[in-house]
């Protein structure tokens, strides 16, 4: 037996990862924007930390979850109004919410090179 996870689960699940990680970010972020904002040498430490590799590669997530964020709960605010309700054009909307995010992620990965 095997289970089979619908597109629009897919993205469901996306959604709430997305939405986990946008939260669970907000404390770093905001300390390193105190940081950079006290003083020139603080900035300066949190711009070398932002360009270290671990701190790109999440970067690339965050990215990821944003626009997965976003392009999912576009897709949910079309569903609750009844847009793209039926089953063909709900799975063609959570397949373009997937790929769309990942498309939008490696977008940002190259203007990063």
């Amino acid at each position: 037996m095997q289970i089979k996870l619908p597109p629009g689960g897919i993205a469901s699940i996306g959604h709430r990862i997305s939405g986990v990680l946008m939260f669970l970010s907000v404390p770093l972020v905001a300390w390193w924007f105190g940081q950079s904002l006290e003083s020139e040498r603080g900035f300066l430490e949190v711009r070398d930390c932002l360009q270290s590799t671990p701190v790109v590669l999440l970067s690339l997530l965050l990215v990821w979850s944003l626009s997965h964020h976003l392009l999912a709960g576009i897709r949910h605010l079309l569903l609750d109004v009844e847009i793209g309700i039926d089953k063909s054009p709900a799975n063609i909307s959570a397949w373009l919410v997937n790929i769309g995010a990942l498309l939008m992620t490696a977008l940002y990965a190259v203007s990063l090179l």
